[in-house]
């Protein structure tokens, strides 16, 4: 296929009539409940565009997470109009998968254990929205309320789980979970080399033995 004739057919899919609808499509449509194969569909996109925004990054293809989730790209675009639509509502599920995932594991594990598991899990989080970093800036400029309260459950889950830990005496008293947050965060700037998830997991690791030494439970053992 020539050049031109690729160009042309990938205008006319940008401007394709489901494309067009979906843009269209009012608020009052997207709050209907979704049909339970619409409902699949759109789990299996969200599913699917986390891994490929996590693998590669700001170039992620909206063809090839229709491609991999196994829908055509109207499908993809009836759900999400926009790339920056798919952003936002990917975002904010994996922030509450975070949150979620906090008071499942403080149910499940000692607290010390659930907040080693649940800083694991943050790694994952953060190859996700360094993936969609050039999409969420864009996002942070037109509605910047959304961030606010997204933060807000990031920090609270934290919060929770660091409190329960010192109480509990498994972890050192003498840091909070704003310390703890600012350390992960360190992770978001590391350079995107491609063993950055596994070096990152080994200093969370670290940054555990570390709020573990000296924790009263230790100096009794």
């Amino acid at each position: 296929m020539s050049a031109t004739a690729s160009t042309g057919k990938t205008r006319a899919l940008r401007k394709s009539p489901a494309r067009k609808a979906a843009a269209k499509t009012p608020a009052s449509a997207e709050a209907r409940p979704l049909r339970a194969d619409a409902s699949r569909n759109r789990e299996k996109l969200l599913t699917v565009a986390a891994a490929v925004f996590a693998e590669h990054g700001v170039d992620a293809s909206l063809e090839e997470i229709a491609r991999q989730a196994r829908v055509g790209i109207g499908t993809l675009y009836r759900h999400f109009p926009t790339r920056e639509h798919l952003v936002e509502i990917l975002y904010r599920r994996e922030v509450e998968a975070l949150a979620q995932a906090a008071e499942d594991l403080a149910r499940r594990h000692p607290p010390d254990v659930a907040l080693a598991e649940w800083m694991q899990r943050f790694v994952g989080y953060i190859a996700t929205k360094r993936g969609m970093a050039k999409s969420l800036q864009i996002l942070l400029a037109q509605k910047s309320e959304i961030f606010a309260e997204i933060y807000g459950l990031i920090t609270q889950s934290l919060k929770r789980l660091v409190e329960a830990a010192i109480a509990d005496g498994s972890i050192r008293g003498d840091v909070d979970s704003t310390d703890i947050l600012q350390a992960l965060s360190g992770i978001y700037s590391a350079p995107a080399t491609p063993d950055w998830q596994e070096r990152s997991r080994r200093l969370v690791t670290l940054l555990m033995d570390g709020l573990r030494w000296g924790a009263p439970k230790a100096k009794r053992r």
